[in-house]
């Protein structure tokens, strides 16, 4: 397993695709995940530090989890099938939960819980990014930075 870092989400055009971009913390992978509107809003709202009026889900997860006495020690990358990414949220006591990819990465940024990539996964779906082309992911930070989670809104 490699720890991965969440360098953040974007709409990818013409499909109007929300994606959350990972990178491989001792490496050059970046790891692209395409993810659903309403889970794109939770993982920048996590990022931007967001506390909405009313938790929402992942914000409701954390503190059932708090009140539980659990603790999230892990969450993990562990597959691809079909185009379909899967992972599993690994708590204390040696307990394990399958989750999609999307929202075991919410609950790890509003958790501080490290995130992994299996190497097989970063294997298939990782994407190496020498270090001299670092300023094409400087732009993309440069394009998280300027986002809102209004912009994922896709009711209209």
């Amino acid at each position: 397993m490699n720890q991965l870092d969440v360098v953040g989400v974007r709409v990818e055009m013409p499909a109007n695709q929300p994606i959350v971009l990972l990178r491989e913390m001792a490496g050059e992978r970046y790891l692209p995940i395409w993810i659903g509107a309403v889970e794109a809003t939770a993982i920048a709202f996590a990022q931007q530090g967001v506390v909405p009026a009313r938790p929402m889900t992942h914000d409701l997860f954390r503190d059932v989890l708090q009140a539980l006495g659990q603790e999230l020690q892990q969450v993990r990358i562990t597959g691809l099938r079909d185009g379909v990414f899967y992972a599993e949220l690994h708590f204390s006591g040696g307990i394990e939960v399958s989750a999609r990819p999307s929202d075991a990465i919410a609950l790890a940024l509003r958790t501080g819980t490290p995130i992994f990539g299996s190497e097989e996964v970063l294997d298939e779906a990782g994407i190496a990014i020498p270090d001299e082309q670092e300023d094409e992911v400087e732009k993309f930070r440069e394009f998280l930075d300027q986002i809102s989670p209004e912009d994922f809104d896709t009711s209209g």
